[in-house]
């Protein structure tokens, strides 16, 4: 559902975008597979919308959209966390085929997540030297006696199961097969306080009703890459991301008003969990979500405009 706000403002948006010859082509938003990403898209395409630009959002996997905007056939994509982005990304970042406007304002932690009663069957976690002992207390029937790690979905990436075999621990990744199966899983098993460990990421609603532990590592680094330079005994496990919005290389020049919105649009932690609350919990609509947002919060999202 559009917002349709009959200002002054809102007319003025329109008349710009027409005049500038945006109108001929469509910004095409890339739309990942989790509800977080969903709602950014949304919510910078229907700014977009009211600013008088044509939007499409296109569904595109993690990793391949980034060829698909360094070749101009998607054009913005306002959430990208920069510790998943394969080989693609940093060199089509450095031919200039991919621009980088700034961070969109989240401040995320990805990692190998484990509800706190683990650590009774798995003594010395959070350090994950701890689970080379006790790997068969996460194991299932299927992987006994290697332990089962819940990792991304396929097309996430397979950043999990290099790290795996990069320090030779005796676990078994297992794909989820979408982010609401993996909390589902994650549900499940907490509730009857079974085994449990999974990639996962904040920020996410699902932190403030389960409570979740994450893995450490030896140390930490921003250059850290899964299953690359690391052993036992020298692991820096994942790297925190930062998470950017980038656009196609011709986007300023094509739609400059969209272009300086972009450079504005700022979301928080709080903002997106509350709004992915709202889709995941209680069975809202991302568009019914982000147009209650917008119609909540014009003064916010008018000033990106300005």
């Amino acid at each position: 559902m559009r917002i349709v706000t009959k200002t002054l403002a809102a007319g003025a948006f329109a008349l710009a975008a027409a005049t500038s010859g945006a109108q001929a082509e469509a910004i095409r938003i890339a739309v990942n597979e989790w509800t977080g990403q969903n709602l950014s898209a949304h919510i910078a395409g229907e700014v977009l919308k009211e600013m008088g630009f044509e939007v499409e959002y296109v569904t595109a996997g993690a990793v391949p959209q980034f060829a698909a905007i360094a070749e101009g056939s998607l054009h913005f994509q306002p959430e990208t966390w920069t510790n998943n982005v394969g080989d693609i990304y940093p060199k089509a970042v450095e031919a200039g085929d991919i621009i980088i406007v700034g961070e969109l304002g989240l401040t995320p932690l990805e990692g190998w997540f484990y509800p706190p009663y683990m650590e009774e069957a798995c003594p010395g976690l959070p350090h994950y030297e701890a689970l080379y002992d006790c790997a068969q207390a996460f194991a299932a029937a299927d992987t006994f006696p290697n332990g089962r790690l819940i990792t991304y979905p396929a097309d996430w990436g397979t950043r999990s199961k290099e790290q795996i075999e990069a320090i030779g621990l005796p676990f078994q990744p297992v794909a989820g097969g979408s982010e609401g199966a993996m909390i589902a899983e994650l549900k499940a098993a907490v509730a009857a306080k079974q085994p449990m460990i999974m990639m996962f990421w904040q920020p996410h609603w699902v932190h403030a009703e389960i409570e979740l532990n994450v893995v450490k590592w030896d140390y930490e680094s921003a250059d850290c890459l899964a299953g690359v330079d690391q052993k036992r005994g020298d692991a820096c496990g994942f790297a925190q991301a930062t998470v950017e919005k980038i656009v196609s290389k011709d986007f300023a020049e094509k739609w400059p008003g969209a272009y300086a919105f972009i450079e504005k649009y700022s979301l928080s932690n709080d903002v997106q969990n509350m709004l992915i609350a709202k889709v995941d919990q209680e069975g809202m609509s991302v568009e019914d979500a982000v147009a209650e947002w917008m119609a909540a919060n014009e003064a916010t999202w008018r000033a990106w405009t300005e």
